[in-house]
């Protein structure tokens, strides 16, 4: 079991379940979200995520994409796609333990940062896990 929530404690998470898809994401939507210069997620599918105190804000920051956030602190929390109805991610700071969920490889780095280093030999994806960064 994992637990977590944001900065302030009016949103707090369970979750019970496999987690997958441990990224560190370099698209600039999460940078602009965040005000960093990437942001690490991991998913779980929804039912195995359930918040146990309070509710995020959510808004769309594109047509598919929920993002959610505790309206009192601005703490980033939730990213939901869509594409992928069955799955959630979390923002793996959020967690109280970010240790337990350590980022497995790099998606978007066609948008990276120049100055932020990658060269930890995880995997690296230009755009989503499809396809290797040259």
């Amino acid at each position: 079991m994992l637990q977590g929530g944001c900065y302030c404690g009016a949103v707090r998470y369970v979750v019970e379940g496999d987690v997958f898809h441990g990224t560190f994401c370099h698209c600039s939507d999460c940078r602009k979200i965040t005000g960093a210069p990437a942001v690490a997620w991991f998913s779980v599918h929804k039912e195995q995520m359930r918040f146990s105190t309070g509710n995020p804000a959510t808004f769309r920051s594109s047509e598919h994409v929920l993002r959610g956030f505790c309206a009192t602190c601005s703490t980033t929390l939730t990213f939901q796609d869509d594409h992928y109805p069955g799955e959630i991610d979390i923002a793996t700071a959020s967690l109280d333990d970010p240790e337990a969920v350590p980022p497995r490889d790099h998606t978007f780095l066609r948008e990276r940062l120049s100055w932020m280093r990658t060269d930890d030999g995880l995997p690296a994806y230009p755009r989503t896990r499809s396809k290797v960064a040259e």
